[in-house]
């Protein structure tokens, strides 16, 4: 079987781990690349996984995750050169790196493949859009959406369209987060304990989620579905329009799609 190397075990870096592991990935195929003691031990007791130095972990591994932060990525890819070789595929987390910037910082014949994920793959339902390089093969690339896979749902997609990705999924759960937050503050202000106003909330977001995921039908007519003439629903829905929801929505995505974009030029 591949072994595969995750070098960086931040959030992460440790969201991939545990969505492969817990998708049966055996442990003896996987490695962390660590540099803190500390941290090692915390990853070996947590997972059972081998933690080593970042070079000895790809040198024994087919596929490289580097999961560190976008500015440490190509010093990182700089320092390990001696190691890596031929055939080899990094698959890089890193948001707003373009793959003719990770191709400059590897050796000839070791393939790269750009990948937008999100912290959902922490409990396996992750989205992770990929981008092949100009190097990488089919079989590569399949290796990697396989690998993937463990965390949630993959897609492949043109580099042109990454930072319009990173601007939906990448960034996307926060937005979720945000809303979960501020419904679960509204139903304590409306006189519910907050573990009632959480579990209320995150069972709603995740049956909503659920209905549009089994049914297919669109979010337009799933709403109308809700929403009652001169109803509760009703009401709170022109609130929200009101306060210009869709207008937030459009300019917080705008402002990570642009963001993104000014990643990738410096």
């Amino acid at each position: 079987m591949t072994t595969t190397a995750i070098l960086g075990a931040g959030a992460m870096g440790e969201s991939v781990l545990a969505g492969m592991i817990g998708a049966g990935r055996p442990l003896d195929s996987l490695l962390v690349g660590e540099k803190r003691e500390a941290r090692a031990q915390e990853l070996r007791d947590t997972h059972g996984v081998d933690v080593v130095d970042n070079h000895a972990a790809v040198a024994r591994a087919d596929v490289v995750i580097v999961a560190v932060k976008p500015q440490d990525v190509t010093t990182l890819l700089d320092d390990l050169a001696d190691v890596l070789r031929p055939g080899q595929v990094v698959v890089s987390l890193a948001a707003g790196l373009t793959l003719a910037t990770l191709e400059s910082h590897v050796p000839e014949g070791v393939a790269v493949i750009r990948v937008m994920p999100n912290t959902p793959a922490l409990v396996g339902q992750g989205m992770s859009v990929l981008s092949r390089g100009t190097t990488c093969t089919d079989d590569q690339l399949a290796e990697a959406e396989q690998l993937l896979t463990a965390c949630g749902r993959v897609v492949t997609l043109p580099e042109s369209q990454m930072d319009a990705v990173t601007a939906i999924s990448g960034s996307g759960p926060a937005y979720v987060f945000l809303v979960a937050e501020a419904m679960i503050d509204s139903g304590v202000r409306l006189g519910l304990a907050r573990d009632v106003a959480t579990e209320l909330t995150v069972q709603t977001l995740l049956g909503a989620a659920t209905m549009l995921d089994e049914t297919g039908t669109h979010p337009a007519l799933l709403r109308a579905q809700v929403t009652s003439p001169g109803g509760t629903t009703a009401a709170a829905l022109a609130q929200l329009e009101d306060n210009r929801l869709r207008g937030a929505f459009a300019a917080a995505t705008t402002a990570a799609y642009e963001r993104s974009v000014q990643m990738s030029e410096h």
